[in-house]
């Protein structure tokens, strides 16, 4: 077995975060990650879209974390993004923005689904996001910048909804959040974090290498895909 490939699949850049594009990719690579997701908030992008940075070794993937409260409107921004991205996130936080993201299949990813007193998932909303191949994401970034009874309280909302994923069977994508450089993490501090907050070693680990691929494996076409109907065979692939 190779050495696992390690990716952080939310990271915000300017304007959204404090660092840019390249800062964050300069660290990311620096701490030993493979590749990262730029995804910045959908009400928060920049003017024009740049190219991202990458090598054959570190790959930026172009994301998206979208803010919606209106279920109706949230759909037509999955409609109105999803082909142009790698990634796509939903920023919850409401029963139904949660709902709506777990019961669309073009959704890649669920961050942020807590509310009020509640972890933001259940019996139902969690065999929707087995059903439709939803991830429900879980971010360090909050639990990282809080104290006291703040933190006692995202750590609880974070393994009620850890047991919900392993009894329904749903994946887990393991993230920093990261808002500036001073967010990220090495790989094996976010192992070692994530199993002092109730991940097993296993867990943590496929939720930040296998998933992430998974999903860019998803969303992106073979190299031999020219259009849709159309792909390039190789020699001896005509029979």
């Amino acid at each position: 077995m190779g050495k696992p490939k390690f990716y952080d699949f939310c990271v915000h850049a300017v304007p959204d975060g404090e660092n840019s594009v390249e800062q964050l990719a300069a660290l990311a690579r620096h701490l030993g990650y493979s590749g990262i997701a730029l995804a910045n908030h959908s009400d928060k992008l920049p003017q024009s879209r740049s190219m991202l940075p990458s090598t054959r070794e570190f790959e930026v993937f172009n994301g998206i974390e979208l803010v919606e409260e209106n279920p109706s409107k949230l759909h037509g921004l999955i409609g109105k993004f999803r082909k142009s991205v790698d990634v796509l996130i939903v920023h919850g936080g409401s029963e139904t923005i949660n709902r709506a993201a777990l019961e669309n299949p073009r959704v890649d990813i669920l961050n942020h689904p807590a509310f009020d007193k509640s972890s933001g998932l259940n019996q139902v909303l969690a065999k929707a996001a087995a059903e439709n191949d939803v991830s429900i994401g879980l971010t360090l970034r909050s639990f990282l910048h809080s104290r006291g009874p703040r933190r006692v309280r995202l750590l609880s909302d974070l393994r009620a909804n850890l047991d919900l994923a392993r009894k329904y069977d749903v994946s887990l994508v393991l993230s920093s959040g990261a808002m500036s450089c001073f967010d990220l993490r090495s790989p094996m501090e976010t192992l070692a974090l994530a199993e002092v907050c109730g991940f097993e070693e296993n867990e943590a680990l496929e939720a930040m290498t296998i998933e992430p691929q998974r999903i860019i494996f998803r969303n992106r076409p073979g190299l031999g895909h020219i259009r849709e109907g159309v792909e390039v065979l190789e020699e001896g692939d005509y029979f």
